[in-house]
């Protein structure tokens, strides 16, 4: 011990020269390929630009629609071929075939947009400005190389998108939200909002919708719990899914509409169109904002006091976020049983809470107690959604609403997530179980053709997720 605290110090070698130099150096180099690789972005997109109008000029955009891919991929070759060879800028086939994508992508498509857009693997694409975009895969934000030519190429490329489903985006209406032809969502908003300049957010749809087979696959719920759902809704029970931003409330609503009968008539309600359902008889409602003039309006309200009138079976509202939510529980309450909707709200108590508000923003002077039985009447399940901190999305709970207490609505959770930790990799360990409490309406869904024996309501996880 003694010797250890005796041994001389040694300090450390002082740097020579050569390595200050050999650090000066790389630095220098390593701005200098900067410089370089910046200069080349620079001159690429500007070479884009200039071809990207010649095709303007001499395309006939009237027909191009029309026109065969193929066909449209040649003469976009020739054109750019011509135009190379008389600005005398020459192109090695991989440049050149780069550069006639990019081109198509202009002209058919999103621009910068659509490689990412075709990438299955991302699920978010967010563009902070011309030059900063970030995508989300498996949950996690990472920039990707992909930039705009400046504000004004962006502006160009959300006017195209939002001008598609008949949405407008200016000065005087800076923000907008629309959808892309595959249901994907989409938010924009520009300046005097924006104050960096033009912001979009995407969210993408899955080409092939998740079954709820699929999502017991990736651990958003237990096969149990899933047999539970796909019972409630063929009983016709009215479930409320609530969750935050980006928990999957949409998923799980396209999930659970798959278990609604074939020869049922259903009606769906949406601020954007978004909604996959693979029944034949659908007929899909969706608001529009306002004319310039400021007329013209059609809010969900609208739809669904409509909606009433098209002798529905089920009406599924995409999300309530205002008045509509009175005329939704009245529907509930009212023969249109089986019906579901999403919320914004982080419990399922809160969510009841949310709804009362936004019966109270109809204009109606109700009493309380009278809110509070129309929601305990209109709403027998919640469920409840979360982005756990892995980016996995999961059911957490599923409660049933009881009654009324009093002035208080009753609930019972009778399915939970329960976390158990966090593995090395960062990933949320947990289990999805039964609380052990059967539900009250047991009865009733028995009489609907239930057979409760296939569900366990007893309590102890099944599987580790």
């Amino acid at each position: 011990m003694f010797r250890e605290f005796n041994r001389p110090h040694r300090s450390a070698p002082a740097p020579s020269n050569a390595n200050v130099i050999d650090l000066d150096f790389n630095s220098e180099r390593a701005e200098r390929d900067n410089a370089e690789q910046a200069q080349i972005d620079h001159d690429w997109l500007e070479l884009k630009t200039q071809l990207h109008e010649h095709l303007l000029d001499r395309l006939n955009l009237a027909v191009i629609d029309k026109i065969e891919e193929d066909e449209l991929r040649r003469e976009v070759s020739g054109l750019v071929n011509e135009f190379l060879k008389t600005e005398g800028r020459p192109l090695n086939s991989l440049e050149l075939k780069k550069i006639i994508e990019e081109l198509l992508h202009e002209v058919l498509g999103f621009g910068p947009l659509e490689p990412l857009l075709a990438d299955p693997t991302i699920n978010d694409v967010l563009v902070n400005a011309h030059d900063k975009v970030y995508v989300e895969r498996g949950g996690v934000l990472e920039k990707v190389n992909c930039r705009f030519r400046d504000e004004r190429h962006l502006l160009r490329i959300i006017d195209k998108i939002v001008s598609r489903v008949g949405r407008r985006i200016d000065e005087s209406q800076p923000w907008v939200d629309a959808r892309l032809a595959d249901g994907s969502r989409v938010n924009a908003i520009i300046r005097p909002c924006a104050v960096d300049g033009p912001s979009l957010s995407i969210r993408k749809f899955a080409k092939v919708p998740l079954t709820m087979t699929r999502l017991v696959e990736n651990g958003a719920l237990d096969e149990n719990a899933a047999t539970f759902l796909n019972a409630l809704v063929k009983a016709r029970m009215n479930i409320l899914i609530s969750g935050g931003t980006g928990s999957g409330k949409t998923t799980i609503l396209n999930a659970l509409s798959s278990f609604i009968g074939r020869h049922e008539r259903i009606v769906t309600i949406e601020d954007a169109a978004e909604l996959q359902l693979q029944q034949d008889h659908v007929l899909r409602l969706e608001t529009r904002p306002a004319s310039p003039n400021g007329s013209g309006a059609v809010h969900q309200r609208d739809l669904v006091r409509n909606a009433l009138r098209m002798r529905p079976d089920r009406i599924v509202v995409g999300e309530v976020r205002g008045a509509e939510a009175f005329d939704m529980l009245q529907a509930m309450n009212t023969g249109h049983d089986g019906s579901m909707t999403t919320v914004h709200a982080n419990s399922p108590r809160d969510a009841l809470s949310r709804v009362e508000q936004m019966v109270q923003m109809s204009g109606l002077e109700l009493p309380h107690s009278t809110v509070h039985a129309t929601i305990a009447s209109a709403l027998h399940f919640v469920l409840q959604l979360t982005r756990l901190s892995d980016g996995s999305r999961r059911v957490v709970s599923i409660s049933e609403v009881t009654g009324m207490e009093g002035d208080v609505i009753t609930m019972q959770e009778l399915f939970v997530y329960k976390r158990t930790g966090v593995d090395e990799n960062g990933r949320v360990l947990g289990r999805f179980e039964a609380t052990g409490i059967r539900p009250k309406r047991a009865v009733e869904l028995a009489a609907a053709g239930v057979d409760m024996s296939q569900i366990s309501f007893r309590p102890g996880g099944r599987h580790e997720n």
